[in-house]
């Protein structure tokens, strides 16, 4: 009977090489599917950051709407470097440390992002660029149709979308 006990005891105890490999092999499938998933999950994340800011910006918008009587600020006045809209509600870039900035452009204080505003009747919107229009309404698909002289439509591109991503006063 010792010598059964010695015998089983004897065989040496790990892993074969077979159960390494497949190990190896299933942490390498894990990695890869991680490793594919995240730009999908970054540009999400950007977009949702993209949205953020252009609501903020609406929200302003309103605020000036609410101050003034209920006009909104034309699209010349939009981007003025001295007294435009951009500058006195958005507080953009050189808003802080006094120096001058240029009136079409704006750092989101919170996200980083930096955008350039358009105006006017543009078919090309390129990440990074807020068009501005007045009297128009967003229509399906990012796209504007016909408002009041009151009202506005803030569009932008987003990374994981075809169509324009829109919101306005209404």
């Amino acid at each position: 009977m010792n010598i059964q006990h010695k015998q089983a005891s004897s065989g040496k105890q790990g892993f074969t090489i077979i159960e390494v490999v497949l190990v190896l092999a299933i942490a390498g499938l894990i990695f890869l599917m991680v490793f594919l998933a995240l730009p999908a999950l970054q540009r999400g994340q950007r977009d949702t950051q993209r949205k953020d800011d252009l609501s903020r910006i609406n929200t302003q918008l309103q605020n000036y709407q609410s101050s003034n009587r209920g006009s909104i600020p034309s699209e010349a006045k939009l981007v003025d470097s001295d007294k435009g809209f951009v500058l006195r509600y958005l507080k953009g870039p050189g808003a802080q440390d006094g120096s001058k900035q240029a009136g079409g452009e704006y750092v989101d204080p919170t996200s980083g992002e930096g955008y350039r505003f358009t105006t006017g009747d543009v078919a090309d919107i390129s990440l990074g660029t807020i068009n501005y229009q007045t009297g128009k309404l967003c229509g399906e698909d990012g796209d504007v149709k016909s408002g009041s002289g009151r009202q506005y439509a803030l569009r932008t591109k987003l990374e994981n979308q075809s169509a324009f991503y829109c919101i306005d006063n209404q």
